[in-house]
């Protein structure tokens, strides 16, 4: 039996190959210069040609990095893993029990809240940073760590996505038929809620841990000590202060290639969730 389905000409596959090429080379370029720029010295990263490698001790300049006053860096990147990790967690877990309250549960202004979270998401993040500033300094809480991990354990988007997903992704009836078996509330959304909503708490949690982890205006208006920033921020001093130590050049290079890595390592970890629920609906029966 011939197929019915028509074969793509040869010139449109050259030319969706050649614009892809084109969107792969636009996005790794920067990645690429970052990786060569941090093998380079301060001198050869203004003084060689910057898309090749000149004199790279990749492994010395990391030490001459992270030793830098007193391992600062490691400390910027533990806050920014427990910023990032604690925040995106929590996030995720509120976001899934508000989305799946709005989803499945019928109460008086459900619509309204849903309206109020749209409306969060189109707020943008920098309008809250000094009310919220003002707020925790009249708290005492201004220039801690809680200054930065509450805010971040708010998502609109993770709510909005969930409650989507839940309605389309969890039936009413296995709701009804666990009930009727006798289990609580609590436990349905526990033990059936939350497994079937996978791949959407997947995309909340990278999307809040990814958000967190490059968030800069909050940190630098909640947090005055040093040894509470995270990785954003710490990077930016250090280019603040590279006219009189030019060694920071390069710290900061160095500095933000390995940040990325930890998001890299994320990514690749939890993929192979959104497969899965991208292709949990295509088995026919």
């Amino acid at each position: 039996m011939q197929s019915t389905a028509r074969r793509v000409p040869v010139r449109w596959r050259i030319i969706t190959l050649t614009v892809l090429t084109i969107a792969m080379l636009y996005f790794l370029l920067p990645v690429y210069w970052l990786v060569v720029s941090a093998t380079k010295s301060t001198e050869g990263l203004f003084g060689s040609f910057g898309l090749w490698f000149h004199d790279p001790q990749p492994i010395k300049r990391l030490g001459d990095m992270l030793a830098f006053n007193d391992h600062i860096y490691l400390r910027w990147t533990a806050n920014s893993l427990l910023y990032a990790g604690v925040g995106a967690l929590a996030a995720t877990l509120f976001s899934a029990a508000a989305g799946y309250a709005l989803a499945k549960y019928s109460f008086r202004g459900r619509e309204t809240i849903f309206n109020i979270v749209l409306a969060g998401v189109l707020l943008p993040q920098t309008v809250l940073a000094l009310p919220l500033y003002l707020l925790f300094s009249q708290a005492g809480m201004a220039n801690t760590y809680w200054s930065v991990l509450l805010p971040s354990m708010v998502s609109p988007f993770g709510v909005y996505l969930c409650r989507i997903y839940a309605a389309a992704a969890v039936p009413d009836e296995l709701l009804e038929a666990a009930r009727i078996d006798g289990s609580g509330e609590v436990r349905i959304f526990r033990t059936l809620s939350l497994r079937m909503m996978t791949p959407a708490l997947v995309t909340v949690f990278l999307f809040q841990f990814v958000h967190i982890w490059n968030s800069f205006f909050l940190p630098l208006v909640m947090l005055a000590d040093s040894k509470l920033y995270p990785i954003s921020v710490g990077l930016t001093s250090w280019q603040g202060f590279a006219d009189r130590q030019p060694e920071l050049y390069q710290y900061t290079v160095g500095g933000a290639f390995v940040s990325v890595v930890p998001l890299m390592v994320l990514i690749a970890a939890l993929q192979r969730y959104w497969r899965a629920g991208l292709t949990e609906g295509s088995v026919k029966n």
